[in-house]
This record gives structure tokens, C-alpha cells and sequence, in this order.
């Protein structure tokens, strides 16, 4: 810890940054990514990314929105993966391919908006919206939005959500190299009663959480050989029913979640505020982030 935080001393010395600068402000400054081999570092909450690989904007199946974000960056597993998969979207009715929504920034790491993860080039966010075309200008993809699948009691999806959705998620999930797929818990359910009994098992990648009915979240394991990443811990989804997580607790999501209990009496004093990723300065992030924000 000693040697991080000198390490972190002489770069904000350098660079002329307070060393109460917040990690995200460092991180989301910089618009290229390290000159260094690619590299996950740390968790996906807590870490940045060595030697990103830049999803083109444009592709024959894809297109990479919201790009004033600057966002559309990741590990080339990453990359290759998100090509791939919509390669495959493109094969869908009524799908031209995809909508790629947040990957990483350049150099990963802590975000000034948005996600507390997506910080090592292992996430993206894929859009729900099928596209109709992929020759979207700049100004279009930060206009447009994506559609919602979830209906608005939230106990079920709506019309929006179609076979195609499904059969790009179970190709999503089936991939080796995924550790986990977010997606809003109706859409869960409903793959649930679709997947046939004997093919189950790719389910339990697919995890219900609250939010994720624009888009689904997807989260690669740490690549082969790469000794500073950290994947995250399983869950105990190792649940009954083969381990998908298609068993009753899955209920849950769509009924004491929507109502949870009313609280009675004198509120509780509030709990001291939890940090999160933006509250992060460099010395709570792996040492190895020093060195891939002074690479040029």
C-alpha cells in the first residue's frame, strides 16, 4: 500500500493533480487508451484497463451509440465478443444486428456518470432496441433511446420482447467466456418458461436485477492468463432445479421486491453515506493504475 501511494504521489505531481483529485475525473479525462499490453486490473467496480482495443463505431452488424460518452472501449475479448455477438443478432428476424451501448472508457476505470462498474473492459450494455438500420449519424445516436421489455406493473414484459430477444440472450449466455448476463427479472422468467427442460443450464448466467429493461448487461470472466484481473465471486444461484435459477426465489423479484414491507415508528437514523466508485481517489484503486495513467 506504501509503494501505491508513492507511486500515486509522483503521478498527480506530475500531471499537477490535487492528490484529492477523484480517480474518476483522472480516468475520464483521457480519450486514448495506455500504450501498454492489454490488460484487466482489479475488479469491475474497482480497477482500469491496460491496452484497450476501440469498438469502430460503425461495423456490418453494429453500431456503437452515444458516442460523445467515449465509452466504446474495452479488452479485445471484449470487443471480439460484442462483434460476434452481433454477427449473430444480425441473423434474428427483424434484427439488423446491434446496439452497443457503454463498454469502458479508454483506460477503464471509475466513470464521472453512470455505472459503478464497467471500470476493467469486461462489461457492455447491448440495447434492446432492434435496429432497423446501422447507418445512424453522430447526432442521431445520442437522440434516439431504447425501448423498454418490461411491462409497466413490472411483473411481466411487454410486447416488445419477442422470440429474437430471447434466442440472442441464450446465444449471449452460452458463451464460455461470459460469467454473467444482467437482465430485468420479467425477461428472466419468461426465458425461464421458454428454455426447454433439457437445455437449461447456459440460464444460470442470466441474472435478474432491478433496472436492465432497455438493455442487458453482459460480463465476461477474466481472460486466460490474466493474473491482475479478478473475476467476480459465483453467487449461491447453484440454486435447486439443475442450478438456473428458475426455482421460486425467482418470484421474489416480481413480488416482495415491488412491495416491500412499510416501515412503522420513528425512522432510523440514516446510515453513514457508502462510498462508491466516484468517491474513489487513486490510492483505493490496484497500484498498476498509476502506471496505465501515466502511459503515453
Amino acid at each position: 500500500m506504501r509503494l501505491s501511494l508513492t507511486l500515486c504521489a509522483l503521478f498527480l505531481a506530475a500531471t499537477g493533480a490535487s492528490a484529492q483529485t477523484k480517480a474518476n475525473q483522472l480516468f475520464g479525462a483521457e480519450t486514448r487508451a495506455s500504450q501498454q499490453e492489454a490488460s484487466a486490473i482489479g475488479t469491475y467496480a474497482k480497477g482500469c484497463a491496460a491496452g484497450s482495443v476501440q469498438l469502430p463505431e460503425s461495423g456490418p452488424t453494429w453500431q456503437a451509440m452515444r458516442l460523445s460518452r467515449n465509452r466504446n472501449w474495452g479488452h479485445p475479448e471484449m470487443i471480439a465478443y460484442v462483434q460476434n455477438l452481433s454477427r449473430f443478432a444480425a441473423s434474428q428476424p427483424g434484427w439488423q444486428g446491434l446496439y452497443v451501448g457503454d463498454i469502458s472508457q479508454p483506460r477503464g476505470g471509475p466513470m464521472t456518470s453512470g455505472h459503478q462498474s464497467h471500470q476493467i473492459g469486461l462489461d457492455a450494455d447491448i440495447w434492446m432496441l432492434p435496429p432497423k438500420r446501422l447507418n445512424l449519424s453522430r447526432a442521431q445516436r445520442e437522440a434516439i433511446s431504447s425501448i423498454s421489455v418490461r411491462s409497466k406493473d413490472q411483473r411481466g414484459v411487454n410486447r416488445n420482447y419477442t422470440r429474437a430477444h430471447h434466442e440472442i440472450l441464450k446465444y449471449a449466455a452460452s458463451d464460455p467466456r461470459v460469467d454473467r448476463i444482467f437482465v430485468t427479472p420479467p425477461v428472466k422468467i419468461e426465458m425461464c418458461k421458454i428454455a426447454k427442460r433439457s437445455d437449461k443450464s447456459w440460464l444460470q448466467k442470466i441474472r435478474p436485477i432491478y433496472g436492465h429493461h432497455y438493455h442487458f448487461h453482459v460480463r465476461l470472466k477474466c481472460p486466460k492468463g490474466d493474473r491482475r484481473c479478478q473475476t467476480q465471486k459465483p453467487t449461491v444461484a447453484q440454486l435447486s432445479d439443475g442450478g438456473n435459477g428458475c426455482d421460486d426465489t425467482l418470484r421474489w423479484w416480481v413480488t416482495d421486491y415491488l412491495n416491500p414491507p412499510k416501515t412503522t415508528g420513528k425512522p432510523a437514523k440514516p446510515a453513514p453515506k457508502k462510498r462508491g466508485a466516484r468517491d474513489y481517489v487513486m490510492a483505493d484503486l490496484p497500484r498498476q493504475c498509476d502506471a496505465v495513467l501515466r502511459s503515453r
